[in-house]
């Protein structure tokens, strides 16, 4: 019996990379790859890209650079670039990169066992169609391994939202929801693989309007659809945006027992001035009535958001309004970044912000950030929580799970196994996670 083939994949950027590597590694494994967490002695080598951060592909070349020699020492290995970077592109980069044999765009992976025969027998193979058939159903069969008690789940691609900073939909392409037979089918396949908690993926994942029994199903919809399956014990759901959150979303918060209490809701700035040169069709004061009517269904949920510091045209006033809405939000998460411009997008063509000034900025929204998250935490101690523990930690005996709010939660000597769903009382709160002790 030959031995198995070895696959390394670098995955870079967001969880629906992290998803779709997962696929393509199942994909493989079919064709006789298992997987290796070195690049030394892999078979194939997959970058999964992500085009969102500044020089995105310039990164991506650096690091096919790192190969060549690799590559000479082993004719045989195939290098393959997937993802984002992949799709916009192109042949672009088996042009600037001889050495690479295969690009696939994120909506083609379900064809790469054919493209890595293509590979074999000598040949480039270059996929970045938007095909129409399912690729989800295409990798319907594929090898059921034993899974850890999370996994993420895809639910929805692509966005139709075209805010002025975002390149995805160039490279995910238009909003598609999966009929919602399909995905509780999937999650019911996760949930004897050993997976507890799911969190639903998508783009804008709460304009999700997949196919169900009686025309499309909300997200809301989904969500109560997943609440009956049995062994599934959490459901989570990113990312979204304002315009999306509609009523049956919001009570679904307040009312479904296995819908955590924690939203990721990105507002980008405080500012309607900027939000307008954005195109993000939300106002700060919309999005925080919005929070108003979010934490009336759910009082203790903990919001998460995303901030674009230093984007084209901001100035102190815009910043301070970014300040200004945070305080009043109070993030328990937040990511903040300084704007880089995407080429090809409208955002890209305008003034640009000096440097120095969109690094002061962030440094100061940051701080306030982590001023509240801080906060929140503290909070936590002496409270109960419910912890899905995931992995055992740095010290001897140490455990390590999330809460419901997504907190970090570490306790040590316990006799608790990986998978299991405890009750915690809170005891400290350290700078990015919480200590506790079982009930």
């Amino acid at each position: 019996m030959s031995e198995p083939k070895k696959l390394y994949i670098k995955t870079y950027g967001c969880q629906m990379n992290v998803y779709d590597s997962e696929r393509m590694a199942e994909t493989l494994g079919g064709q006789g790859y298992v997987e290796t967490k070195s690049p030394d002695d892999a078979d194939m080598i997959l970058l999964n890209t992500c085009h969102i951060r500044e020089k995105a592909a310039e990164k991506v070349y650096s690091e096919l650079g790192r190969f060549k020699g690799l590559k000479a020492e082993k004719p045989d290995l195939k290098i393959g670039v997937a993802g984002c970077v992949a799709q916009a592109e192109g042949e672009e980069i088996m042009r600037r990169q001889p050495l690479v044999d295969l690009v696939v765009g994120p909506q083609s992976y379900h064809r790469l066992p054919e493209m890595e025969a293509k590979t074999r027998n000598g040949a480039k193979a270059l996929d970045t169609d938007f095909p129409e058939e399912d690729k989800f159903e295409k990798l319907k069969n594929r090898p059921k391994a034993k899974r850890g008690p999370t996994a993420f789940l895809t639910v929805q691609e692509g966005c139709d939202k075209f805010c002025a900073f975002c390149v995805v939909p160039y490279t995910r392409g238009a909003e598609v929801s999966r009929p919602a037979d399909r995905i509780v089918r999937e999650a019911q396949d996760l949930v004897e693989r050993g997976v507890r908690e799911i969190t639903l993926l998508g783009q804008n994942v709460n304009a999700y309007h997949g196919a169900g029994p009686n025309g499309d199903m909300t997200l809301a919809g989904l969500i109560w659809e997943l609440n009956k399956v049995d062994g599934l014990e959490r459901i989570r759901f990113t990312t979204s945006h304002p315009n999306d959150m509609a009523d049956d979303l919001i009570e679904a918060h307040g009312t479904c027992d296995k819908l955590m209490p924690y939203l990721h809701l990105p507002v980008q700035s405080g500012s309607d001035r900027i939000l307008k040169r954005m195109n993000r069709s939300h106002t700060a004061e919309s999005y925080l009535r919005l929070i108003e009517r979010i934490r009336a269904a759910r009082p203790d949920i903990v919001m998460s958001g995303d901030f674009i510091v230093g984007f084209p045209e901001e100035t102190d006033e815009d910043f301070q309004a970014t300040m200004d809405l945070v305080e009043q939000v109070k993030y328990g998460y937040a990511y903040s970044f300084k704007y880089s411009t995407r080429p090809g997008t409208p955002a890209a063509e305008r003034p640009q912000v000096d440097p120095a000034a969109a690094d002061e900025r962030l440094q100061r929204l940051q701080a306030l950030i982590t001023q509240h998250q801080r906060e929140i935490q503290d909070d936590m101690v002496g409270r109960k929580v419910r912890v899905l523990f995931e992995k055992t930690g740095r010290l001897p005996g140490q455990m390590v799970g999330k809460s419901e709010y997504l907190h970090s939660v570490h306790v040590s000597d316990a006799d608790v196994a990986i998978g299991e769903l405890r009750a915690v009382e809170i005891t400290g709160s350290g700078a990015n996670s919480l200590a506790g002790i079982l009930v």
